[in-house]
């Protein structure tokens, strides 16, 4: 099966893939549940990958990606649970898994490529503190707004 080029169509076609793996699981309590984790981890990738595409800078971009990978990452462990459980077939999960592993390896791909790209000060910035001193020990002179 030849693969899309486009990383979109891709993410939406896995979370399609993922969602009919999702609705065939049996209706048990166990079935409901995992069921509802992976309709939500599988859906949510595509949906953030949508946000970075408008993300406003360029570390806006990589957190969203980010995201996009942490759900995969989830959907990874739903389908493994799948199958270890023995509530799908291999020839369904198989793919999947193949899939989100691909998916998996791209974003990790594209999150090193766009921090390797940000300035040295914006990859390594830490974050505010309840104190508002950028936990430096110094303090602002004027205060942050929340």
């Amino acid at each position: 099966m030849p693969r899309a080029y486009d990383l979109e169509e891709r993410i939406i076609g896995h979370a399609c893939a993922l969602c009919r793996i999702a609705e065939s699981l049996p209706l048990t309590v166990l079935g409901r549940h995992i069921a509802n984790q992976l309709i939500r981890s599988a859906t949510s990738p595509a949906a953030n990958y949508g946000e970075a595409q408008g993300a406003e800078s360029r570390r806006d971009f990589g957190h969203k990606l980010k995201l996009c990978l942490k759900e995969l990452r989830e959907s990874r462990v739903w389908l493994q649970l799948i199958q270890r459980m023995h509530l799908g077939t291999d020839a369904e999960l198989e793919p999947a898994l193949e899939e989100n592993d691909e998916l998996i390896a791209i974003f990790v791909t594209s999150i090193r490529t766009t921090l390797q790209t940000l300035p040295a000060v914006a990859r390594h910035r830490a974050p505010r503190t309840a104190t508002g001193d950028g936990g430096n020990g110094r303090r602002r002179r004027t205060p942050v707004s929340e």
